[in-house]
């Protein structure tokens, strides 16, 4: 290995982290559960943007305070989901540039 160009390897690597990063804290996703009642927006880095709940849904569900967690907890997570399909989409085509084939 020539260790001559790891010093190169490395400032690439953290540059490539920071527009990976960049990326992601701009990428919006949404999610939704019960058909709409429980709306999330996060980022690429799983940040908790908006939380949005239909007035109808907190109606429904009365006192039973617990189907409402259920659903927001059912939206967080499907977010939570795509944003690892965007980390993975955003590293494989940033990757895929440094790597061909990759």
């Amino acid at each position: 290995m020539d260790f001559s160009k790891l010093g190169e390897m490395l400032s690439a690597a953290n540059d490539m982290k920071q527009q990976m990063d960049e990326r992601l804290a701009t990428t919006v996703l949404e999610a939704d559960s019960g058909g709409g009642a429980v709306r999330v927006k996060i980022n690429g880095k799983k940040e908790l943007l908006s939380l949005r709940i239909d007035a109808s849904a907190a109606q429904a569900v009365g006192s039973d305070i617990s189907m409402l967690e259920d659903l927001i907890i059912a939206a967080v997570n499907a977010a939570g989901r795509k944003a690892d399909e965007a980390q993975d989409s955003t590293a494989k085509g940033m990757l895929g540039n440094m790597l061909p084939g990759f």
